[in-house]
Parts: C-alpha cells; structure tokens; sequence
C-alpha cells in the first residue's frame, strides 16, 4: 500500500510523507509509543552489542534514533545510517552532532534497495527499526541488505507486528486506527501520514511469514522474539 491516492511510486510517496513529518516525527513517536519504542531499541543493542561488531549498517535510519544509541553502547563501531527523507536525516545530522558522535556515525541518503554507497560485504551487521514495512520492494532491499553484510555477519530488524491475542489485538487495534491518526494528524498537520503507518503494520507479513522471506533471500538461522504481547518483534538471522 501507498501512504497517499497519487500517481507517484511508494517509494516516492514515502519519501514525501517522512519529509513532511519529519519536525514532529521524535515527539509523536515517543509520546503515541508511551516510550516503549526506546525500550525495543535497547533490546536490539543489547544483541547487537553481543555480536562485538566494527561497522554497522543502520537502514531506515530515520532521525537516528538507532544509530545513535548504537554507537553510544558498542565501543569502536562505526555506524552507517541511510535513509530515503532527507528531512528525517537533517534530524538525524543535528543529533548526531548534538551528541559529538560525528566521527563514529556518517549519514546517508539512499534507497534500501540499491544501497549503491555501501560495498559489498563491508559491515558486520545490518539493522532496521521500523522500516522494512516501508520498503516499495521487501525482498529487493532485504536482499541488498545481504549483499552488504559480511559472510557469518547479522541482520537484526525490528518491526511491528499483530498481536494474536484477541484482546490485546482489540485494543491496540482501536488505539492505532482511531486515536493514532488524530493525534498525529493534529500535530504533525499529515493525518493521512498517520493513517498509512498503521494500516501499514495490518498488511505486513505475519511473523512466520517475514522469516521465512528472509530464508528466501538467503539468511538463515532466523530467530524472531515478541515484544509487548506481539505488538511488535525483534528478528535476527545469519548471512
């Protein structure tokens, strides 16, 4: 699905919709995710950090909210974030500086599906939060993601998923298609922004689904973890 009824590619559409956020997209996104975003962002430096890697490719790096923390918690690693919105990636520039971390993280702009900046297997490890979902080609830019990642080296991705629970389900349901789109259609004046990003996670592929697409493009060993009743997974494979 495309975030607005045009004529324009997704990807072009993505692009536009995360340029036109992109001022409001830290506040809304800690405050509609009651903080547990920065929760599940912990979690996959904590296995990220355990893998002791020199370089790291952050995909979808958004305002860098990843790469940061990244580079913060693993001694010596030298973070890559590319990203599709340059709006989200001046974000990102001034809280990388804000945070001196200019010589340990180099942002990019750049296309998940031809990440043409990136050498072939140049990085230890790959990761993505909460960006896969927006890829115009899934496939196409997990198998670029495995094309930069070194042989025995690590794609970690965290997304959202459903939640099985009935009930859990109900509620995140009602949250997500109803107060969601009118908070942050209010604050960021893109409702339609915030319509998209939740019917988005309805048409991702279930958690058994997406394992099995990144054994298709060549990973293996895949592991999936559910955050927060299956509100969201953390996965992790092997090149």
């Amino acid at each position: 699905m495309k975030p607005y009824n045009e004529q324009q590619t997704k990807k072009e559409q993505v692009e536009a919709m995360f340029d036109n956020i992109a001022p409001s997209y830290d506040r809304l996104n800690h405050i509609l995710s009651f903080q547990i975003d920065r929760i599940w962002r912990s979690r996959v430096v904590r296995i990220v950090r355990k893998l002791k890697p020199q370089r790291v490719l952050d995909v979808a790096t958004g305002t860098g909210d990843l790469a940061i923390l990244l580079a913060r918690k693993i001694e010596g690693a030298k973070v890559v974030g590319v990203d599709l919105s340059e709006e989200m990636l001046n974000v990102a520039r001034r809280k990388v500086e804000s945070a001196e971390l200019n010589e340990r993280i180099s942002l990019e702009k750049g296309d998940a599906e031809g990440l043409t900046a990136i050498a072939t297997e140049s990085v230890d490890v790959a990761t993505v939060a909460f960006g896969v979902r927006n890829f115009e080609d899934l496939e196409g830019g997990l198998r670029e993601m495995h094309r930069a990642i070194r042989r025995g080296g690590k794609i970690v991705v965290l997304e959202f998923s459903t939640p099985r629970n009935r009930l859990v389900r109900w509620v995140y349901a009602q949250y997500s298609h109803h107060l969601l789109p009118a908070i942050g259609g209010l604050i960021s004046k893109d409702k339609q922004a915030y319509i998209y990003l939740p019917e988005s996670v309805d048409e991702f592929p279930s958690p058994e689904r997406f394992s099995e697409i990144l054994e298709g493009v060549g990973f293996s060993d895949v592991k999936r973890r559910s955050q927060s009743f299956g509100i969201a997974h953390i996965y992790e494979a092997t090149k």
